[in-house]
């Protein structure tokens, strides 16, 4: 609005600079006019010549009294003798009393001289660059004024924001300031991470003695804005102790979401970065516990939810390695025993199950398939896709499903542990991994099963030695699909 002030200015200031222009151009010539020289007709009409004026050429002026005056003079007279011109001197034989003498002046020249012409030009072309200038200026600050105000216009996403409970206890909203308090305004050191979508910042809620992570969405992506709409909408529903929990939300001025803080961070710095050894009964455990979290993700909730990018950095570590699930801007409300279609491919490359890339429809099965990615991750200490290992390595599911078939399946095995692992959960553990992430969806367990033989309640699977190529005619035809995103309520999100 400022913006579209100064070029509204800006343009008032070049039209008055062209009419004052204008004025003083026509307040010249007036100037000029008035002290022009005495023709014959203006003596003849008023009789005499002021002191300031002269007579113009044929024209004599000479003295009556106390006045003086012009006296015209033609080329010839009656008598064909013509009149002499005056001379430069003033009279001699002039008895009167004495007059002023002015030399005698050609006709008056209707156009300036050619000095003053060029004067005038180049004032003249000074004020129309500068009116023209100053018009562009403002026309250009008009323009960005109104794309700024168009781009910061606001939409309208439907998100549910009953949070909230009778208890109490759901998540609150913020106020921009609080959250901008919590993480001293934003500031780099606070800095947590940087994801696709926006920053992750540390803060810590002084009134309830908290520290707290603050997802701050990108304004410039429009996917973050539709990720910010989707975990506000269905991680407020969510309560499980495999789950971050949202603390809060706010869309004042900026979107930001606050989770409870994870001192631990993510599950991919401990097994790619080197940030500090997980042994293998830790290992273990985060297995079952995302394992846990995706069983009431799928089957134990009002709504089954597909989560659609589980991968180790979206796996949270608190103080005790306790494993959380977190991120659901890609996740998807639907019916029990239906599917979400989506006309989009979502998820990691390394983590989407191949049916995917050929029918762009997210199912348990493959949130099962990245899950299984994940614990041969955790098994083997490497991830899903190495484009430096040799090209029969490449692929982590490729390699792994080799050794098995060559009956050597400890070797995969993470070499950091050495010999430190329980062989009988090892084996199950990469046996559950190739298990959930085979090829083809429909030789995939649910992730109720899986968990029955991580806890050894139930036989290993029985695989083939091979891994066959994805057979896409073992999916079955799905259901009429039906998502249901129930209680939606319109809220204004600034862009």
């Amino acid at each position: 609005m400022q913006m579209h002030n100064i070029a509204i200015t800006l343009c008032f200031l070049g039209f008055a600079l062209l009419t004052l222009f204008v004025l003083n151009t026509t307040g010249t010539s007036s100037s000029a006019q008035s002290n022009a020289s005495c023709t014959t007709n203006d003596c003849q009409s008023s009789g005499s010549c002021t002191g300031s004026e002269h007579c113009q050429t044929n024209a004599s002026c000479s003295s009556e009294g106390n006045k003086r005056s012009c006296n015209a003079t033609s080329e010839a007279n009656s008598s064909g003798t013509p009149h002499p011109s005056p001379s430069l001197s003033p009279p001699t034989n002039h008895a009167g009393p004495p007059i002023i003498w002015h030399a005698p002046h050609g006709p008056l020249n209707p156009f300036p001289p050619k000095g003053k012409k060029k004067q005038i030009g180049f004032l003249v072309g000074i004020i129309v660059a500068v009116f023209a200038w100053m018009l562009g200026l403002g026309f250009i600050l008009f323009f960005f004024s109104w794309r700024k105000q168009k781009k910061n216009e606001q939409d309208v996403l439907p998100i549910d924001v009953s949070f909230g409970d009778e208890l109490g206890l759901g998540p609150k909203e913020f106020s921009y300031d609080e959250l901008s308090k919590a993480t001293m305004n934003f500031a780099d050191e606070e800095k947590l991470g940087q994801g696709g979508f926006g920053a992750v910042y540390k803060g810590f809620l002084r009134d309830s003695n908290t520290n707290v992570a603050v997802k701050r969405v990108s304004r410039r992506s429009k996917q973050g804005i539709k990720e910010y709409a989707s975990e506000v909408k269905i991680i407020s529903r969510l309560r499980h102790k495999n789950l971050v929990k949202l603390i809060g939300w706010c869309h004042e001025k900026e979107l930001l979401l606050a989770y409870e803080f994870m001192p631990g961070g993510s599950l991919d710095s401990y097994l790619f970065k080197g940030r500090s050894l997980l042994s293998w009964e830790t290992r273990y455990k985060i297995v079952q516990g995302i394992a846990s979290a995706l069983l009431y993700l799928h089957e134990e909730g009002d709504f089954c939810v597909l989560h659609r990018d589980i991968k180790a950095s979206n796996i949270m570590l608190d103080s005790a390695f306790n494993a959380k699930l977190a991120d659901f801007g890609l996740a998807r409300l639907v019916d029990h025993e239906k599917e979400s279609q989506t006309t989009i491919l979502a998820g990691t490359m390394g983590y989407i199950a191949p049916e995917c890339y050929k029918t762009d429809k997210a199912s348990k099965e493959s949130d099962v398939y990245s899950f299984g990615v994940v614990a041969l991750e955790i098994a083997c200490g490497r991830k899903s896709v190495e484009p430096t290992y040799e090209e029969q390595q490449e692929s982590l599911v490729a390699w792994v499903w080799e050794a098995y078939g060559n009956q050597t399946l400890l070797d995969v095995a993470d070499k950091k542990l050495s010999t430190d692992f329980n062989v009988k959960e090892m084996k199950c553990l990469l046996l559950v991994g190739l298990w959930c992430a085979h090829p083809s969806r429909g030789m995939r367990p649910s992730i109720r099963q899986a968990i029955q033989v991580l806890n050894f309640e139930v036989a290993l699977p029985n695989l083939s030695s091979k891994m066959h190529d994805a057979n896409y005619n073992t999916i079955p035809a799905p259901p009429t699909i039906r998502i249901s995103e129930p209680g939606s309520v319109s809220i204004t999100i600034p862009r």
